[in-house]
């Protein structure tokens, strides 16, 4: 174990994906570098350990009908090779040191930090500071929720050994729709409780019928406008949820167990942010400018924790901002972002980049919509998932791609084609009468922007 130091030129409080890689970097060009976290189970962020990786790991055990068990058991492998591989990776570079434990702000340039080995407590100076902590699990304030021993985050849900085959979960967003289409594929029985009246309002119309369809097609029961009111466990180890519906009926569902899924929020407990004079937003989120700069002059706040898009390849671009205001550079604002994809990992996968329909009329575009239906795609046939809709907008007048949704097998990879011909400028017609391998599904565009 390295010799933990008194100060450091920079100073990391979080493994997630910005940091770790920032950490990196600076130790590969001889800058010496300090690394906090506060768990040992979490070394490489909490992407590697309780959110994407994990989640997906499960999911493809779940698509090759592996049973729960053997799948919970593989996803731990993975995840444990992951986790030293990150924490080798970056403590075996001669100018990083990687401490665990909790950190907490004395100044600006001071943080004691309790070390988890021995609950020793130690004060490390630093010259520039870089939070990047992450988010948690929101738990909303609903009643019987703190008490019930059967509420569950995304996170927690992670650690369960056995399958829980009766689930209720509450939201849903990105998160609650993957876990939702996760266990039903373990054959759990699955119900969604959606606070709003429509399903995937966000969406055009289209694209949220066709998810719709998919998804009670598994036999996950959608029930949407409803609001949970009340949760108790029962005497027989199950527990029981009460709702209002949109027409203050109050109804009630037992299940096994109840997932929370209704967003996130910044991980700041303990981190003692109003000693560094660090402002928060009324999130609670640690405020940024354009160059993910706090309002304290040697403090940066990289990943979720800055209130930004909260994705891992966003807090690895929070690092190249980073990077180029430290080295040298152009790409020193979150201004210079271009546009990004997101996928939902279901089966098939659900992947958005850029404006849809809706959103193109009512900004005054003048467009041309073509949508393909994924039964027609011969890779969809090979791989036996015919579900899906590929939908893309047009300005008609530029000729360029305004926006792509993808409901389809693979739609996760496809996706990234659209994006780089949005962000390169590309006319349309590029992407229909460029060479694809086939048969794959990206050959499907193809088809779908020769309907324009």
């Amino acid at each position: 174990m390295k010799t933990i130091k008194s100060h450091y030129e920079y100073l990391v409080i979080g493994f997630g994906k910005g940091g770790k890689t920032l950490a990196a970097y600076l130790a590969k060009h001889d800058k010496e570098v300090a690394l906090i976290e506060q768990s040992d189970e979490m070394y490489g962020g909490g992407c590697i350990n309780i959110a994407c990786i994990p989640t997906k790991s499960l999911i493809s055990s779940a698509e090759h009908n592996l049973p729960y068990e053997k799948a919970f058991l593989q996803k731990n492998e993975v995840t444990s090779f992951l986790r030293k591989k990150n924490f080798d990776n970056l403590d075996n570079l001669p100018l990083a040191t990687v401490i665990t434990g909790k950190a907490s702000f004395i100044s600006p340039h001071e943080v004691s930090v309790k070390l988890l080995a021995d609950d020793k407590e130690i004060i490390i100076v630093a010259t520039n500071i870089f939070i990047n902590t992450g988010s948690q699990p929101f738990v909303p304030a609903i009643e019987g929720i703190q008490s019930s021993k059967k509420i569950f985050t995304s996170a927690s849900l992670m650690k369960q050994s056995v399958l829980l085959k009766k689930l209720v979960i509450i939201g849903a967003g990105f998160i609650g729709l993957e876990f939702a289409d996760m266990y039903a594929k373990f054959d759990a029985e699955v119900t969604l409780l959606d606070s709003a009246d429509t399903f995937l309002h966000e969406e055009d119309k289209d694209i949220a019928d066709e998810i719709l369809k998919v998804l009670t097609a598994k036999k996950i029961n959608i029930i949407n406008g409803v609001s949970a009111q009340k949760i108790t466990d029962n005497s027989n180890n199950t527990v029981s949820i009460q709702y209002k519906n949109k027409d203050g009926n109050i109804n009630e569902l037992d299940a096994a167990a109840v997932l929370v899924a209704t967003g996130r929020k910044p991980l700041t407990e303990g981190l003692n942010l109003a000693a560094a004079g660090v402002q928060t937003d009324k999130r609670g989120y640690v405020q940024v400018d354009d160059f993910l700069k706090t309002n304290v002059s040697n403090i940066w706040a990289v990943g979720d924790i800055n209130g930004g898009p909260q994705f891992t390849y966003i807090s690895l671009d929070d690092f190249r901002i980073i990077r180029d205001q430290l080295f040298g550079g152009d790409y020193t604002s979150v201004t210079k972002r271009k546009l990004f994809a997101n996928s939902v990992f279901s089966t098939p996968q659900l992947a958005h980049n850029g404006m849809r329909e809706k959103e193109a009329i009512e900004k005054g575009y003048t467009i041309k919509v073509a949508k393909l239906s994924a039964a027609a795609i011969p890779r969809a046939r090979i791989l036996n998932n015919t579900n899906g809709l590929l939908k893309t907008v047009v300005d008609i007048n530029s000729d360029k791609i305004l926006g792509c949704t993808l409901f389809c097998i693979d739609a996760n990879e496809m996706i990234n084609t659209i994006q780089m011909a949005m962000n390169s400028g590309l006319d349309y017609k590029v992407v229909r009468d460029t060479i694809y391998t086939h048969p794959s599904m990206t050959e499907a565009l193809n088809d779908l922007y020769s309907l324009i």
